[in-house]
């Protein structure tokens, strides 16, 4: 498991040093009957976790290798954030047989370590490992000029990888999709399924009624720990004029997350919907099987079932009542494309029979950042890997038997803001939001392998604060105007999409993240934040020495150098109207000229969310969910 693999042994070292002696020589002034005592705790919790991983794994339904030509109501290909909960769903009904077909493993306990989730990215095994297509224009300070795009091949999906950022979009997102028009898709259509699908864990929150839910699948809680540099970034927002909101019911200002969290561990998709359907007779799930293609007749235009791969045996279902890929932006716009269902003449360049013209892979869209805004603080406040792993500090014991301290912090990120800074297209709505993390790209060596960068851009810029006490805020961009594409490489499943990003295509991308980059030194110049000793660090990033500091035309070099994707890829099997030429799904999810087909994950969203992007695709699912029961005659 490379890193993380490295991590865990190193941590399994540390709480099996039971005679001490190695601890002692590393703390040279602490009394060796403590530090045992410590170990026994550690030892002890770790045999815990290890013990409660197992029965974590007995809770997931198990895998079943459907028999040849085996039939079911609704097959469902993937089990990321939608297609999880989608299946779960569909699994409630007692006389619906709901075949679901994953390419990835089973979820483990470590995978849900929020901390670790930078570890996870490099694991192949679980990542899908996407990368972006060379460019001139941007990821110039990534190896080979290419972005890492991860993507989540595990049961829950990416919501296995993500950060647990609990977060919904506003009211405009919806209503625009609406007035778009998407039917059934604003606001006021989609709250309620937000609601449904939510218990919230948070106590203050529980009383707004109108825009939480209890009692939901998906548990959404704060994080147990909070560094001092999370309070003094909130306490920064008031200084400078925004108020402390819930930003899933107000727009503008600044929170602590509200996270995927249960007591301390992540609560991905898998575990929310797929755990207490474990028993149904009626749900088969199939992993580590890789779907090759939808099965659709040519003369009918109807889908009737999936072809995949398990264990090098070809296998094939049928649905007899309908088709709905949760894929993903990648994977569900691969599959149509592989299937017939797609751009006409690109179709045709690889041999494959084309069924639908449609413009699959198009309206590709992505939030992103700079990833080398950083402050380094005079002061031991922020996180630190090593800080981590020393036994010195009861930070492996805090997790291990309470599910506390550092550890629960999601990736490092503690608390965001979404903030208006004068985009003439915003009209009073977020166009950056401002992630704060308690630590920056040189607290964690898993940082620069998990992104991909240069030696050059680490050895010039970084490496001289690698280790130091810093934190940092990613600017991320809400709503970007360039647009993206995927295509095929060849018409084999087994070969990775040519994924073009075309990040900062459009000039207004470009001047909205300088902006957010200038409104995240202004958070550093705070009271609150220079009562640390917070610096930006100002070497400059390599091949933009030419720019002076702080200049529009440094920035914009640096973002281009360095731009850090949040991994929110959506829009690619786009939903309108069937008279738009721009659909490929309708406001029905139904894929367009094809029968019993549908999609439900992030690529169908005519326009990106202000906001992260999980929770949106379960409310897809969701909603999605009620659709097909309406469709055939089931109760709700």
């Amino acid at each position: 498991m490379g890193r993380l693999a490295w991590l865990s042994i190193s941590l399994a070292v540390l709480l099996a040093s039971a005679d001490g002696q190695w601890l002692q020589q590393y703390l040279p002034d602490m009394e060796t009957i403590s530090i045992i005592g410590d170990l026994a705790s550690m030892t002890s919790g770790m045999m815990d976790f290890l013990q409660q991983g197992q029965e974590y794994q007995t809770k997931e339904p198990a895998d079943a290798t459907p028999l040849p030509f085996s039939e079911y109501d609704f097959v469902i290909v993937g089990a990321g954030s939608a297609g999880a909960a989608l299946a779960g769903r569909l699994s409630e009904i007692p006389d619906a047989t709901v075949l679901l077909v994953e390419a990835g493993r089973g979820e483990s306990l470590i995978m849900d370590v929020p901390l670790l989730v930078n570890y996870l990215q490099l694991n192949s095994e679980i990542n899908w490992k996407y990368q972006s297509e060379p460019s001139d224009r941007y990821c110039l300070g990534m190896t080979n000029y290419s972005c890492q795009w991860p993507r989540g091949k595990v049961m829950g999906g990416s919501s296995v990888l993500n950060y647990m950022i609990a977060s919904r979009g506003t009211s405009e997102d919806y209503d625009r999709w609406a007035k778009m028009g998407n039917k059934g898709w604003a606001y006021e259509d989609v709250l309620p399924y937000f609601r449904k699908l939510e218990d919230i864990e948070i106590e203050e929150l529980k009383k707004d009624s109108r825009h939480h839910g209890v009692g939901g699948p998906q548990k959404v809680s704060s994080v147990p720990y909070r560094t001092p540099l999370a309070t003094a970034f909130v306490e920064a927002g008031r200084e400078l004029g925004y108020r402390t909101i819930d930003y899933n019911a107000e727009e503008l200002g600044f929170s602590f997350l509200q996270t995927t969290l249960h007591r301390g561990t992540r609560m991905s998709s898998s575990t929310a919907y797929l755990h207490p359907a474990r028993d149904r007779p009626n749900l088969v799930v199939s992993k580590r099987s890789l779907v090759t293609k939808v099965l659709i007749d040519p003369e009918k235009k109807e889908a009737y079932g999936v072809e995949f791969v398990k264990d090098r045996v070809k296998f094939v279902a049928t649905a007899r009542k309908e088709v709905i890929l949760c894929a993903g932006a990648i994977g569900s716009a691969q599959l149509l494309m592989l299937s017939g269902v797609g751009p006409a003449a690109h179709l045709k360049e690889h041999g494959i029979p084309v069924l639908v013209d449609a413009p699959v892979g198009e309206n590709l869209m992505d939030h992103i950042a700079f990833g080398g805004t950083i402050f380094t603080v005079d002061e031991p406040v922020a996180l630190l890997a090593t800080d981590i792993v020393n036994p010195a500090n009861p930070y492996i014991r805090e997790y291990l038997t309470r599910r506390d301290g550092p550890i629960t912090i999601p990736g490092g990120c503690e608390a965001l803001a979404f903030v208006n800074l004068g985009s003439p297209s915003s009209r009073g709505h977020a166009d950056i939001e401002l992630l704060f993390a308690s630590g920056s790209i040189v607290s964690d060596p898993a940082f620069r392998y998990t992104l991909g960068l240069s030696d050059e851009l680490w050895y010039k810029t970084y490496y001289e604060i690698e280790g130091k006490y810093s934190w940092c805020i990613f600017p991320l961009l809400m709503k970007p105007k360039s647009r993206g594409r995927l295509l095929l490489r060849d018409g084999d499943v087994n070969s990775k999409p040519r994924l073009y990003a075309n990040y900062m295509d459009h000039p207004e991308d470009v001047k909205t993240l300088v902006t957010g980059i200038r409104a995240s030194i202004a958070v550093a110049e705070t009271k609150a934040m220079r009562k640390f000793g917070s610096k930006i660090h100002a070497t400059p990033v390599a091949g933009c020495e030419g720019h002076p500091f702080d200049s529009d035309a440094y920035w914009e070099c640096a973002v281009r150098t360095f731009p850090f994707t949040i991994y929110h890829y959506s829009g690619t099997c786009k939903m309108a109207p069937p008279e738009d030429p721009s659909a490929v799904v309708d406001p029905s999810l139904r894929v367009i000229g094809i029968k019993r087909l549908r999609v439900a994950d992030a690529s169908i969203m005519p326009e990106i969310v202000t906001g992260h992007t999980s929770l949106p695709c379960i409310m897809i699912a969701e909603k999605l969910a009620d659709m097909l029961k309406d469709t055939w005659g089931y109760p709700r």
